[in-house]
């Protein structure tokens, strides 16, 4: 490799060196390129050579140069025309005796390195052997040195002519890729995660042997295969839509999770892989054990399913308070999310709160199934489930062995379900179940305070996984909330009914009819979970034909507001028989407080409407607590009526005290209707209760009210719809008067001949009503309690006498004070008019008006009770 002692290339014209090698090149076929880069040549390539950047230099075999390449050129900054046609020896640094500097030898990479002496043994030896490689510091045109590695190959032309080809390139860029490619390399075969390269075609190219023993399958029997001959049918599918996928649309796919050959489960991730210039050479393929990720992802989910069964469960059964509807929401909940088919099977006492087994169950015990689900339909599921069977369990079966020991049992497989006796041999029901593919059978026990109320039966069918401790498990637990439920709803029950018991014993049985009035009742207890409440009517004859007509509620529901509700019945009865106002009643019955409560530590609130009603004077006395307005219906012309709500002051509830009553009082037209109820009737869930009121009076307006009978049943059944599930009283009264003669009235001034002239108009009277045999007692206790007006009252005084179911006799005057009765000695002459008033009579009383005070008896018809207006009454 010898050249011209400078190596400038200075020098022109045909016969400077540079003209011959260029007339070589020629004659050897070969063109000379351009000496720039080449548009659109190997930098716009964007391939690895760029990175490398690969120069290209041609020599003949004395070393002269033949070529070179603009890389070359833009390496070593020698132009082509600089340097073609001259020897390369002038660009190598020589060292002290001549030879060519090597780099050191921990950066060598070859150990064939050319023997120290002059660069013609180095062209020596290429041209001995056919080739050379190694490193050389070659220098740059402005001085500097450039080491690059070069690698020279001897080759011959078509016209057998030979030359030198060599490559090289600068050392740091090849140090670096190198460094690039080792680090690779040991990232790909020390990663414990699986890596592949995938060819375009889908092909595994490269593995490294984390993956192999993934796969279980040898790298030699994996390259040159696609994924679907490696891994499982099932999954290789799945993988082959994902690379097809990740190759056509360049967008990665990252941690799918997908089984594993030889089971457990793999995160696979793809990439596409592209070179430089942005050309797909393949896909990029890691994967990743997640065995352990995923089954405890899958117990997390199992937990947090059971959880959420746990959940629903209690959040359906909370409100429940009916041991059928309790039973069927469990059965149904648990399908299909925890078993296929099951069943709630209850002691025959826990649906009608009856007293639990005090002892063990016996040898065969007769048991109830009141809720079953099931995933299908049909006969086999009817004869293995049925609500309302009664089931026979004996002892020694597996039921029987849940209900005598209280711990769960679990039946694993169809032999075993088959070998066992489910509840008492030959029972059906076991052959209805392997029909139905049944291959997994748990039963629990539903246990409250100790005591076994029934069972739960869950099985499971099919392919589906068999019952595990696991579920056990969750059965005991499901089964604990519902036994609590269940015992809750059968205590419920029993108080349900007892207060029920007692509100229908104190509420009366039938109620008297007073002349004038006609009346129809109804009482309905809740139709739901409410309990029973304290709702109330009445219907209390009152002295003179009058008549008392209450409607209460007593706040809240159970055996206490039972209880409250007849102590203030029964003080308003005892009240009522004092004659006095509604308003003074109300007020009475409010200053008892504590008295009425059911407890000593509790207070207690009812709302109320009393209503008195005077046949003989079509008056109405209406005063409320708090209680809704009555409806009075007036009659209409063509059957109808005028419906109006009776806006009386509406006060306070009883129990609140400190606030007065007020009444108002009306002349109601003869035949009208008043319409008593609690607010059960008009109450509706999210409305006013202002609505319901109007509801009920507008029904009230449109049907004709001829039998108070069929009224009461078609305002329950129209009002029913919508309304709250609370207790309903309802009272109606169609308001008349007294036949035409059945009342007298007459009033006399404070004088003696007042006592002679009632005497007079009474017998009259009672002649023209055919009450003579009552002449005698009637005119003596008439003439008493006018002589006793005469002697204490400054005023008139009244005497009324009223035909009804008995002779009523009233005397009024303007002394407030009621006259009292005393005790008199055989030797006085006065103060037994007050006791031969009580023993004549039947009943007898006092009562205060506006203007004074008014003394009364009653007097029973003698028999046969005809008079000659008519049968009385």
């Amino acid at each position: 490799m010898s050249g011209s002692e400078d190596g400038t290339g200075k020098g022109e014209g045909p016969g400077h060196p540079e003209s011959a090698a260029a007339r070589e090149r020629a004659h050897a076929g070969l063109r000379p390129g351009p000496t720039g880069p080449v548009p659109g040549g190997p930098t716009a390539s964007g391939t690895l050579l760029d990175t490398l950047r690969l120069a290209v230099v041609m020599l003949d075999t004395s070393g002269r140069v033949l070529l070179w390449s603009p890389l070359a050129e833009e390496m070593l900054g020698w132009a082509g025309e600089h340097i073609v046609g001259r020897r390369v020896s002038a660009l190598i640094d020589l060292g002290e005796e001549g030879r060519p500097r090597q780099a050191p030898p921990a950066t060598r990479r070859t150990a064939s390195v050319p023997r120290p002496g002059p660069s013609e043994r180095i062209l020596a030896e290429l041209l001995r052997t056919g080739g050379w490689d190694g490193i050389l510091s070659v220098r740059h045109r402005d001085g500097h040195q450039v080491q690059v590695e070069a690698r020279a190959s001897l080759l011959v032309d078509g016209d057998g002519r030979p030359f030198v080809l060599v490559s090289i390139a600068e050392t740091s860029r090849v140090r670096s890729m190198e460094h690039d490619l080792a680090a690779l390399d040991s990232l790909f075969d020390s990663s414990p995660l699986g890596v592949a390269i995938f060819d375009t075609e889908l092909r595994y190219v490269r593995v490294n042997e984390a993956l192999t023993r993934m796969n279980a399958v040898p790298a030699e029997d994996t390259l040159g295969h696609r994924v679907e001959e490696i891994v499982t049918a099932g999954a290789a599918d799945e993988l082959t839509t994902l690379q097809r996928h990740v190759l056509a649309t360049g967008r990665p796919v990252i941690d799918v999770v997908v089984p594993g050959p030889s089971g457990g489960w793999r995160s696979v991730s793809y990439h596409r892989l592209e070179d430089r210039a942005g050309r797909v050479l393949g896909i990029s393929c890691s994967v990743m054990d997640v065995t352990e990720r995923q089954q405890s992802a899958e117990k997390i989910e199992r937990t947090r399913r059971r959880l959420a069964l746990l959940n629903d469960v209690g959040s359906r059964l909370a409100d429940l308070l009916d041991v059928r509807r309790i039973a069927e929401q469990l059965a149904t909940t648990v399908v299909p999310r925890f078993c296929d088919y099951s069943g709630v099977i209850l002691h025959p006492a826990v649906p009608d709160g009856g007293e639990l087994p005090g002892a063990p169950y016996g040898e065969r015990t007769e048991m109830r199934q009141l809720g079953i689900g099931a995933v299908k339909e049909g006969p086999l599921v009817d004869r293995m489930l049925g609500i309302g069977k009664v089931i026979q369990v004996d002892r020694a079966s597996v039921f029987g062995s849940v209900l005598h020991s209280a711990r769960p049992a679990l039946v694993s497989s169809a032999d075993e379900l088959r070998d066992s006796v489910a509840t008492f041999p030959g029972d059906p029901k076991v052959q209805a179940a392997l029909d139905l593919g049944v291959r997994s059978l748990l039963v629990a026990p539903l246990r409250a305070r100790g005591i076994v109320l029934g069972l739960l039966v869950v099985s499971r069918a099919g392919g589906r996984e068999p019952f595990d401790q696991d579920d056990v498990d969750l059965a005991m637990e499901l089964c604990d909330r519902s036994a609590a439920a269940l015992d809750n709803a059968r205590l419920y029950i029993r108080e349900r009914e007892g207060a029920l018991m007692l509100q229908r014993s104190l509420l009366p049985r039938s109620v008297p009819e007073p002349p004038g009035v006609g009346l129809a009742f109804r009482y309905v207890p809740a139709s739901t979970g409410a309990a029973a409440g304290g709702d109330w009517f009445d219907v209390i004859p009152l002295a003179g034909g009058r008549v008392a007509l209450v409607v209460g509620d007593v706040i809240g529901h159970g055996l206490r507001a039972a209880a409250t509700m007849g102590r203030l019945r029964t003080a308003v009865r005892t009240l009522a028989a004092l004659e006095m106002a509604p308003e003074e009643l109300l007020r009475r019955v409010d200053d008892l407080g504590d008295d009425l409560a059911a407890g000593t530590a509790e207070g207690w609130t009812a709302t109320c409407v009393y209503a008195v009603y005077d046949p003989s004077t079509l008056r109405l006395a209406v005063a409320r607590a708090g209680h809704p307005p009555p409806v009075l219906v007036e009659p209409g012309a063509h059957g109808g009526g005028r419906a109006r709500l009776l806006e009386s002051p509406a006060g306070v509830p009883l129990g609140v005290g400190g606030v007065d009553f007020e009444s108002v009082e009306l002349e109601v037209p003869d035949g009208s209707v008043l319409v008593l109820y609690t607010d059960g009737l008009v109450e509706a869930r999210g409305e006013d209760i202002g609505v319901g009121m109007d509801r009920l009076r507008s029904v009230l307006a449109r049907r004709p009210l001829r039998s108070l009978e069929e009224a009461c049943d078609d305002l329950l059944a129209t009002l029913a719809q919508g309304r709250e599930p609370d207790d309903v009283a309802l009272l109606m009264a169609r308001l008349g008067g007294l036949p035409e003669g059945s009342t007298v009235h007459w009033t006399f001034r404070a004088e003696p001949s007042a006592v002679r002239r009632a005497r007079r108009h009474v017998r009259q009277t009672l002649a023209e009503w055919g009450l003579r045999d009552l002449t005698d007692v009637t005119v003596l206790l008439v003439s008493e309690l006018v002589t006793n007006s005469l002697r204490y009252a400054r005023g008139p005084i009244g005497v009324r006498m009223v035909r009804g179911t008995s002779l009523l006799v009233e005397v009024s005057d303007p002394l407030p004070d009621p006259p009292r009765r005393r005790a008199t000695g055989e030797e006085d002459e006065g103060g037994r008019g007050l006791q031969l008033v009580a023993h004549a009579s039947r009943r007898w009383g006092t009562r205060h008006g506006p203007l004074g005070k008014t003394v009364w008896f009653e007097l029973a018809f003698p028999a046969p009770a005809t008079v000659a207006g008519g049968p009385l009454g």
